[in-house]
């Protein structure tokens, strides 16, 4: 860009921030959705951390690749529209898939996630991740199995002991016809 605008410039900048701030980017094209379509897709976004902008492709090109992020010149071509995602990605991956369900005119293209650029087949893989809750239960449910396990073992050699000396007392009392604490009195 020779001798930009200021606005241009600003967009740039703004684009590269946004960028920069958030965790992961999604790129969707909108050929042919209604505003109030685009609407209903923003405010469904926004409960999962989502930010649906448009820009023109020529000033996203130029910050995507100030940011080293070139491979993203490809999916910048029609109409592009770029989530960004503070938050859990999968989420916003999910919500976009869904709504790209209901309504076949939204596409997604690809995106970024931290400094990896993502086709649509690794988006739509990031869609399938179960949410960060369930991999947060998951894994707490893998550190605490082996402590469990480790109680319940810790548990049993008590009672097991326990059982043992039931089972030896019963036995001498059937042999001896007399309990082992009588013959130990006489």
């Amino acid at each position: 860009m020779d001798n930009p605008r200021p606005e241009k410039v600003a967009v740039v900048d703004e684009v590269r921030a946004r960028l920069d701030e958030a965790d992961a980017a999604i790129l969707t094209e909108y050929r042919g959705l209604k505003v109030k379509d685009l609407a209903n897709l923003r405010r469904e976004l926004r409960k999962d951390g989502g930010e649906y902008k448009v820009y023109k492709n020529t000033l996203v090109r130029f910050a995507t690749r100030s940011r080293g992020l070139g491979e993203l010149d490809e999916m910048l071509e029609g109409p592009t529209a770029i989530t960004f995602v503070k938050g859990d990605p999968a989420a916003v991956a999910k919500t976009l898939r869904d709504y790209s369900r209901t309504n076949q005119l939204l596409v997604i293209k690809g995106g970024v996630l931290g400094d990896k650029v993502l086709d649509a087949a690794g988006t739509a893989a990031l869609a399938e991740l179960p949410s960060r809750e369930v991999l947060l239960a998951r894994f707490a449910g893998a550190l605490a199995a082996p402590m469990q396990q480790l109680a319940g073992l810790l548990q049993a050699l008590p009672r097991n002991l326990a059982y043992g000396l039931a089972a030896l007392r019963d036995k001498r009392e059937s042999e001896g016809g007399a309990p082992a604490a009588e013959a130990a009195a006489a």
